[in-house]
């Protein structure tokens, strides 16, 4: 359990820190984003690696997700994806009706905005571990109400 705190610690301080240095400079939200994102995707990358050291080979892309739903997620968030769709072209839709990183903010419809500062990282998490695994992705997220919030995939073809 100290593990979890210390990560959901880790990863508001991250948040804060990236918004106040740009404060500082007066870089606009689209920046900041951008860069958690991308701290998102290194982490991602990494754990994906070692995730799958000792698994077999994955059939298809089905399969990989998957994966990234059961056992990544159960390890990185302690449970499972609530639900996983798709319509077999390409886009998944990953829901959690409870994620991890926003049960600390209030349910208040007021949070929804700062919302998306919160899921920049996982997005990127998403994204590097696909990566990693040989799928170009482009990941979004959205919230309709805390703490419930939608990540979706789309593959994008070579």
């Amino acid at each position: 359990m100290a593990d979890e705190a210390l990560f959901l610690l880790l990863h508001n301080e991250m948040v804060s820190g990236v918004y106040k240095s740009a404060e500082q400079g007066e870089v606009e939200n689209g920046r900041c984003l951008t860069k958690l994102e991308n701290m998102g995707f290194r982490v991602g990358q990494g754990l994906i690696e070692r995730f799958t050291k000792d698994t077999t080979r994955f059939k298809d892309e089905l399969d990989i997700m998957k994966f990234i739903c059961k056992d990544s997620w159960t390890t990185v968030f302690k449970k499972q994806i609530d639900n996983l769709r798709t319509n077999h072209q390409g886009i998944y839709v990953l829901q959690d009706n409870k994620f991890r990183l926003l049960t600390q903010m209030s349910a208040g419809k007021q949070y929804l905005e700062h919302a998306s500062k919160y899921l920049a990282f996982t997005c990127g998490l998403i994204r590097g571990g696909l990566s990693n695994l040989g799928i170009k992705s482009i990941v979004t997220a959205e919230v309709s109400s805390m703490p419930a919030c939608k990540f979706q995939v789309m593959i994008q073809k070579l």
